[in-house]
């Protein structure tokens, strides 16, 4: 059986204070049964490193460029976020292909890029409410994760890929376990078909997983874990969710 992941997206939240807060009440928390993981802005990652320091709960970045190193003012590297000690970063969230247009291609270049430098990316892939509503779900997704299969080659079965469906993100609306193992399904598939590593690859879901619906989406056979955005920030809601994946 797989072992699940529960991985918090902090977005642009945070401050010295919450985060030693939100920190140390998830610490206090452990052991859990299952791999936790917390994706914080730049800034914090210092901080979060020593926060989490000899513990099992890991730390990892929300983005990174494609590029080594150059003329690229605001861009981080893989290479610097690895000096942090990160061991995951997010690339291909919704919200960095919606608000700064990244292509399936730059996100591609960026996981590519994440496992060249030893870290773990958690690669994004999901679809709009009218896409959804189009029926082309299962087109933008295999497509969006095609583009990172190609990429990554023999090293495709390294990432961690997370379905979001961008409508469920924010929204208060969540999809159906039945809806969203039926995208997780359909995901393994299309990895099954290009690594031989696939059936112990996770598949995080990502649209508003909170505790009290974390168990019936996390029972279902094909989602192995859940990317969690505003109930990351609370550490009661975090644990919990870690406990129903535990």
């Amino acid at each position: 059986m797989r072992r699940k992941l529960v991985a918090g997206n902090w977005k642009m939240h945070g401050s010295h204070a919450a985060n030693a807060e939100l920190l140390a009440g998830i610490t206090a928390a452990r052991p859990f049964g299952c791999d936790v993981a917390v994706c914080v802005p730049t800034p914090y990652l210092s901080q979060a490193a020593v926060a989490l320091a000899g513990s099992d709960v890991r730390w990892g970045a929300q983005d990174c460029s494609a590029h080594a190193q150059g003329a690229y003012t605001g861009e981080v590297s893989v290479a610097m976020l690895a000096e942090f000690g990160c061991r995951y970063v997010i690339v291909g969230h919704s919200e960095r292909r919606q608000y700064h247009a990244e292509t399936d291609q730059l996100v591609a270049d960026k996981a590519k890029a994440a496992l060249a430098s030893g870290l773990t990316p958690i690669v994004c892939v999901g679809e709009t409410l009218a896409q959804r509503e189009a029926g082309e779900t299962e087109l933008v997704v295999k497509r969006q994760l095609s583009a990172v299969i190609h990429a990554l080659g023999h090293c495709a079965g390294e990432m961690v890929v997370a379905y979001e469906p961008v409508w469920a993100i924010g929204t208060g609306q969540v999809a159906t376990p039945e809806q969203a193992q039926a995208v997780h399904a359909l995901l393994r598939a299309q990895l099954k078909a290009a690594t031989p590593h696939a059936e112990a690859m996770q598949i995080l879901y990502g649209g508003s997983m909170k505790p009290d619906n974390a168990a019936v989406l996390l029972a279902q056979p094909d989602i192995d874990g859940g990317l969690i955005g505003g109930a990351s920030l609370k550490a009661a809601d975090f644990v919990a969710i870690c406990r129903a994946a535990g």
